[in-house]
């Protein structure tokens, strides 16, 4: 057990006093689930509570519990692919960050039809947002400060194929102010994901969230991949289904076998998180994950895909060096963070079970205060990602 919090199978406890409030719990029922968190969050006032479910957990009912439980704090979230808690990886669980009124000013804003979502709207949403962060700024009996920044969280059905327009455009309408999220999961079973606002569970739909705050802070991406020589283009596709048909004029998935060398193999999650592709992109290389392989030898993919894009094979460097680097550059900008909610992509928590690193980077969520969960998608700034882990740290008073 890490001096952070519990080991990710124990009982929810109170995360140490130096950090932000954080908590776990695999309570099964909806109402004991929700009653252990609150408790675990301590006494400090709460300006709003983050929360990331187990798929497993009866939603109407855990809606209806943390409404009660957290009164008039908001509550946000959505469900997950996994789960990071106080004591780094864990399933089937109910995990929580709360932000002290203290030293956070949120707003939150519901975005539903995201499958119909238009660049437009994202100048109402975050015209709304700001102006009512600057009225609940304004309205504080002990005001921020001069200091005060602001960050955005996006929260997004993982299913939805909207994910590359909507942080797109939010991105845009926000313009300096930076944003992170991810795409809600459902354990990789591929059917129906939720993000959760004002009491309820809600499909085909989005959270924005607009964090102001004096504390240090900074929006990270990290990937741990890198282009090689292998290259392939899209020569069959249906963008609007996110589905590869051809690669090379070829059976998408037998084209990409040959081309990561595991011709006749059998195609499978843990194949796609150990092989992914790269696309670039402004100058930088992002990654372009493969979610399933089709009957008929298609591919479908996590994010945007079109005729004519070029790809590259990834070939992965060291994961555990890699976050290393990550909190060392973010420790030279905030100090040893106290909270870093994290947003770590589904096929990357796979291959570190596929290389047995699990418990390795288990510890070292633990020790750099890390809760979040496992996405279907990550966004950073105005881009939709594969296989990346992004987030905010967040350093102390």
């Amino acid at each position: 057990m890490s001096a952070d919090g519990p080991s990710a199978d124990g009982p929810v406890k109170p995360a140490s006093g130096d950090g932000m409030p954080r908590a776990v719990t695999h309570a099964e029922r909806a109402d004991e689930a929700a009653r252990e968190l609150r408790a675990g969050l301590g006494e400090a006032a709460l300006e709003l509570v983050v929360v990331f479910c187990a798929p497993s957990y009866d939603r109407d009912a855990l809606a209806d519990a943390l409404a009660r439980e957290f009164g008039m704090v908001p509550v946000i979230g959505c469900t997950t692919a996994g789960e990071i808690g106080p004591g780094g990886y864990t399933t089937n669980a109910l995990v929580a960050v709360g932000f002290p009124s203290e030293d956070f000013c949120i707003v939150t804003a519901l975005v539903d039809h995201v499958d119909r979502f238009e660049i437009a709207d994202s100048t109402a949403i975050a015209r709304s947002l700001l102006s009512r962060r600057d009225r609940a700024m304004a309205s504080r009996p002990v005001p921020l400060g001069e200091d005060a920044r602001s960050f955005a969280m996006l929260l997004i059905d993982g299913l939805s194929m909207s994910e590359e327009t909507v942080v797109s455009a939010l991105h845009n309408a926000l313009i300096d102010i930076p944003l992170f999220g991810a795409s809600a999961g459902d354990d990789l079973h591929f059917e129906r994901t939720f993000v959760l606002h004002e009491g309820a569970f809600h499909p085909n739909a989005a959270v924005v969230a607009l964090f102001t705050t004096n504390r240090p802070f900074t929006v990270f991406r990290t990937q741990h991949f890198v282009s090689s020589d292998r290259k392939m283009v899209v020569t069959g596709a249906d963008p609007q289904h996110r589905i590869v048909h051809e690669i090379n004029a070829e059976p998408a998935g037998r084209e990409y076998a040959r081309l990561v060398g595991l011709e006749g193999e059998p195609l499978t999650p843990m194949i796609f998180a150990a092989h992914p592709v790269v696309v670039r992109v402004g100058g930088q290389y992002h990654v372009r994950s493969i979610q399933k392989v089709n009957d008929d030898e298609s591919l479908t993919f996590f994010c945007a895909i079109d005729e004519g894009i070029v790809l590259t094979v990834a070939e992965g460097v060291d994961p555990v060096s890699n976050f290393d680097g990550l909190i060392a550059g973010i420790e030279e900008e905030v100090g040893a963070p106290d909270l870093i909610l994290g947003c770590d992509c589904i096929l990357r928590r796979l291959e570190m079970e596929q290389r047995q690193l699990n418990a390795v980077m288990s510890e070292r969520l633990a020790r750099n205060r890390v809760v979040g969960f496992c996405a279907y998608g990550e966004q950073v700034n105005g881009m939709h990602v594969n296989q990346t882990f992004t987030g905010v740290a967040i350093g102390g008073r």
